[in-house]
């Protein structure tokens, strides 16, 4: 059973449901090989624990990483005739049609019927994208609440965000990824006025910090404060996240009891804390707090386009 920050909310997702859609969380980036996958799988699961009614989108049609994810879970409960939280899942497959129109609106539609069938009835919707930019990436970006991009801790991974020179390190120029960010808010505020809210999350933290790690720090930080992004600490590069993905297992399963081994292991632990302190980082609307600042938001945003009310000494 799980204990600490992810508990926090659980009284809230076993509670009556709220009436409202769906809170959507999209993790996002353009390159491969950032931890979209297991960032997605495990957000999911701690909502799952908490009471939640959660639906995952994998719209990885040639991967479909997160899809064999959840099957992989599926399998073990079913072997090992154990009790794990499942979403309600769905797959994207390619276009069967030849023109880049038609499958451009075959997908389209594709993906407006399974946000339909599980906006009103789920409290979250997790949505995995593909590591490269397509047409349902950009909608599924406009379409998100709360929008997450697991980032490589390199300049290698940084360069999807921003451009930096390589003698000063000095910030020279958004890059494509962040503008279709940009865009995607913009779109969002045009369609219901809601406001996306941007966490970027750096995985694969080393252990022994160095210059270049500093560099890179001041770098994102700089980049947060030009494009309204959040920075959180994600996952560090342990082995144990690759044992979960077979047995499609996240460090919140409770391994010791599931009968893997007689107790969790150092990695296990560690693995645990990363992934609660990052949960508590993204401030998803679990709880009344939670909920509290995303009403908040949308009421900013309602009044943003009012005029300013001046006192009539300047009238």
């Amino acid at each position: 059973m799980l204990t600490g920050d992810v508990m926090s909310f659980e009284a809230a997702g076993k509670a009556k449901r709220r009436k409202s859609n769906a809170h959507v969380i999209v993790c996002g980036n353009e390159k491969g090989g950032s931890g979209k996958t297991t960032t997605s799988m495990h957000i999911t699961v701690a909502l799952l624990k908490a009471g939640f009614r959660v639906a995952t989108i994998d719209l990885d049609t040639r991967q479909k990483s997160l899809t064999r994810y959840v099957q992989n879970r599926r399998n073990f409960a079913q072997t090992h005739k154990v009790d794990l939280e499942l979403p309600s899942h769905f797959r994207f497959d390619t276009a069967t049609v030849d023109s880049q129109r038609d499958a451009q609106s075959e997908d389209f539609a594709a993906f407006v019927r399974a946000v339909s069938d599980v906006e009103e009835s789920h409290d979250f919707v997790v949505v995995d994208t593909p590591g490269s930019d397509n047409y349902l990436m950009r909608l599924s970006h406009s379409m998100a609440d709360t929008l997450v991009t697991p980032m490589n801790d390199s300049f290698v991974d940084f360069d999807v965000l921003g451009r930096v020179d390589g003698d000063s390190l000095e910030i020279v120029d958004v890059s494509h990824y962040a503008m279709m960010v940009r865009e995607a808010r913009r779109q969002r505020r045009l369609a219901d006025n809601g406001l996306l809210d941007w966490i970027v999350v750096r995985n694969r933290l080393a252990s022994i910090g160095s210059r270049n790690q500093l560099n890179l720090h001041a770098c994102v930080k700089e980049l947060s404060l030009r494009l309204g992004f959040r920075v959180a600490d994600g996952i560090s590069e342990r082995v144990v996240y690759r044992e979960y993905f077979p047995k499609g297992l996240t460090a919140l399963d409770d391994v010791k009891n599931l009968g893997l081994t007689d107790r969790a292991s150092r990695s296990h632990h560690s693995a645990l804390l990363e992934i609660r302190n990052l949960i508590k980082m993204l401030r998803l609307p679990v709880d009344e707090a939670g909920r509290q600042r995303a009403d908040a938001r949308k009421v900013w945003l309602q009044r943003s386009a009012e005029p300013v009310a001046m006192p009539d000494i300047f009238a």
